[in-house]
């Protein structure tokens, strides 16, 4: 299932590129559009989880940079039966991580070093715990593909915005260039997309991946106050790495608040944290 939403969200990509492409540039942008489409398709399925990494300057750890939280990964992932990922550190003060990789080979955890501040080691291991249901269950690619298609549709539209006021538009004589109006509509329309591919991604991921680490960890209330407190301390630190394209891949909405509840991938969190405090005593 999940193979075949990311192979719906490519061609969503590649038809929005084309119809854009040709609304801005014609025949020639059309074109222009349909190869930066092949090499999108391609990089987003191979490259999606470097590129969303770097864009959080995460840095990988290994067992002498934190033997404490490389052991706990290292057990967490043999109770979950999947290969060893890879650890991050975000240096980021907002409490949060996401899991990322296109298949559980090629897994890997990243966590901001202001989770490791707040979060005592029970609650790290129980969102650790639930970036690994994550990587388990294979959401990992159609989550880290979806982030990068939603920065490409929202630099898309930032293209179509500054060629229209800069008067990239069409004369009358010239049938090949793209209409002012064309590529003011798509600089709305870009964004919005991008917020409807976040919406594609099913909210359910993240109850199955609650009830993963309440099974992984043992300590399903550890994760329901690590949700807490989390959510608390974003509204106090936002988030300044990474952007909205990439909300849905937390453990919590970095980025909640107004507008973005609307739009929302993440079930509330009270809701969480309720299913998993009616999970004690039978994890």
């Amino acid at each position: 299932m999940n193979r075949m939403k990311t192979y719906l969200l490519l061609a969503a990509l590649t038809s929005l590129l084309l119809v854009a492409g040709q609304a801005m540039g014609g025949r020639s942008g059309l074109l222009l559009a349909l190869t930066f489409a092949v090499v999108m398709n391609v990089g987003s399925y191979w490259f999606s989880d470097t590129i969303v990494l770097r864009m959080h300057n995460a840095q990988e750890i290994g067992p002498n940079d934190s033997p404490e939280i490389f052991s706990m990964v290292q057990r967490l992932a043999q109770r979950a039966q999947i290969p060893m990922p890879k650890v991050y550190i975000i240096p980021d003060d907002s409490p949060n991580a996401f899991a990322t990789g296109r298949s559980p080979a090629k897994g890997a955890v990243a966590m901001t070093e202001g989770i490791l501040r707040v979060l005592t080691m029970d609650e790290v291991e129980g969102v650790i715990a639930h970036e690994l249901g994550h990587i388990a269950h294979r959401d990992t690619l159609i989550m880290t593909v979806s982030a990068t298609i939603a920065g490409a549709l929202s630099s898309l539209g930032n293209m179509a915005m500054w060629g229209a006021m800069l008067g990239g538009g069409r004369s009358h004589d010239d049938e090949e260039g793209g209409h002012p109006a064309a590529m003011l509509v798509g600089a709305i329309v870009a964004p919005f997309a991008a917020m409807l591919i976040q919406m594609a991604i099913s909210r359910s991921r993240e109850f199955l991946a609650d009830e993963a680490a309440a099974k992984y960890s043992g300590k399903p209330e550890a994760l329901a106050s690590a949700l807490r407190k989390i959510e608390a301390w974003s509204h106090r630190i936002p988030m300044e790495s990474g952007s909205p394209a990439t909300a849905h891949m937390y453990i919590s909405n970095p980025f909640s608040g107004g507008m973005a509840n609307l739009f929302s991938t993440h079930p509330p969190t009270a809701e969480r944290v309720a299913r998993l405090e009616r999970m004690r005593g039978h994890a």
